[in-house]
């Protein structure tokens, strides 16, 4: 670890008596941020990230005989945000979580349920990029950990069969063109098969990243007020109304992968997607399209991370302190993108781990897409303003119910109530 762990303890300690203990029990704030002894923790029940968590969680207990981790995958529920906040409430929630969604965290801090962190480390580790995690009190209620950078996955088999070698999606008109072609052929059901299903979450991986892309990095809400009722935000959404007018896209919800399948021919996914296509699909893999056509070194996109929080009902706090850097050093995010394919969030990414990206090439691009990467914006009813966006696309570009200019504006108007009620 860079920075030595009583330091660390020390400023930990001060922003936790500053803020107090929070929901949960952990008593006073300044005791627990500097007790140590076991801890628990949960993580993702991804196959390959259960398995990085175990090596990790016993290269510390090998270390540590008087601070033992027990970890768990998270308990199984409706959703991993709806079970924390229920542990949240219970008092109950462990000391770290390696699966927290960005989303949540505005309501998990609103139930008092988390603990701000040393922006120091934070920054030092991720960089620049770390100013999107940070909440609108100032402060740190999450760790940026790892990412997912979404772009296009193309089947190279079915556009072979549809007469293309060389595909060209750069632009809006080139891939409106090439998924014409590919459904025309037959080679194909459909071009694409984003899920049509109205859950808040799911424009993340239609509208989103295109949006990120379009706008050179905006957020769905800046400074106060939705972003997305605008001109970029209508060539995006009109770009998707085209694919489901034409049926180039399904608004039937799928069983199973559809990419995999063969029934679409592109999919809209980040690289953890490489493992499961292994020996699946012959795919490629381009940035997400833009009306102009940006160059690859312009383009961003969403980033479906998942971070770690530390939770105040946590007693033994400096213990998880240490856990979280020693689970987010260089080593054990070297170890993680090894096991899962799925990029630290960790500036310089590409140089850090330079001899894992020359072994592992299909990643190249996914490293370089990481440092431009646009997280969902930290504030207030985060997920009731998903919810109010993904109602209002659902209607007007899905299926068609509604002018589509007109659905932004007045989900847009709605959002903006939702900020200010904040």
């Amino acid at each position: 670890m860079r920075l030595q762990a009583g330091l660390l303890a020390i400023a930990l300690a001060g922003s936790l008596a500053a803020c107090g203990s929070g929901g949960g029990g952990a008593g006073d704030a300044g005791a627990a941020a500097k007790a140590r002894g076991p801890i628990k923790i949960w993580y993702s029940n991804n196959a390959e990230e259960v398995a990085w968590g175990k090596q990790m969680v016993a290269a510390w207990n090998a270390q540590h005989a008087d601070q033992k981790v027990t970890a768990q995958e998270i308990p199984t529920g409706k959703s991993s945000e709806e079970v924390i906040g229920a542990a949240i409430t219970a008092g109950n929630a462990p000391c770290l979580i390696f699966n927290t969604s960005p989303a949540s965290v505005s309501q998990f801090q609103k139930q008092g349920g988390l603990v701000p962190l040393d922006a120091s480390y934070v920054e030092e580790r991720s960089g620049d990029v770390a100013q999107q995690y940070k909440s609108p009190d100032g402060k740190y209620y999450q760790l940026p950990w790892k990412s997912n950078p979404v772009m296009i996955f193309y089947n190279k088999k079915i556009f072979a069969k549809a007469g293309i070698s060389n595909p060209s999606l750069r632009t809006y008109d080139e891939f409106l063109a090439t998924s014409r072609k590919i459904v025309a052929s037959k080679a194909a059901k459909f071009a694409i098969y984003p899920a049509p299903s109205n859950e808040f979450f799911q424009s993340w991986f239609d509208f989103y990243p295109l949006y990120a892309a379009e706008t050179g990095g905006k957020q769905l809400v800046a400074d106060g007020k939705a972003t997305f009722a605008s001109d970029e935000g209508r060539k995006v959404a009109q770009f998707w109304r085209t694919l489901y007018a034409e049926k180039l896209a399904s608004q039937e919800k799928y069983t199973g992968d559809a990419f995999v399948d063969g029934t679409a021919a592109m999919a809209v996914v980040g690289p953890w997607a490489i493992a499961t296509y292994k020996g699946k699909a012959d795919w490629g893999v381009v940035p997400v399209p833009t009306s102009s056509g940006k160059p690859a070194a312009e383009i961003h996109t969403f980033s479906d991370a998942k971070n770690v929080a530390m939770y105040s009902a946590c007693q033994n706090r400096g213990t998880a302190w240490d856990v979280l850097k020693f689970a987010t050093s260089k080593e054990q995010d070297g170890k993680f993108l090894a096991a899962t394919g799925q990029m630290p969030l960790r500036k310089d990414l590409a140089t850090t781990y330079a001899d894992y990206f020359t072994k592992n090439p299909d990643y190249k691009l996914f490293a370089d897409q990481a440092s431009r990467t646009v997280e969902v914006p930290n504030v207030p009813n985060s997920i009731t303003i998903w919810q109010t966006f993904r109602d209002a696309y659902s209607k007007s570009v899905i299926f068609g119910q509604q002018d589509v200019g007109a659905a932004l504006d007045g989900a847009a108007q709605k959002v903006d109530q939702l900020v200010k009620q904040s």
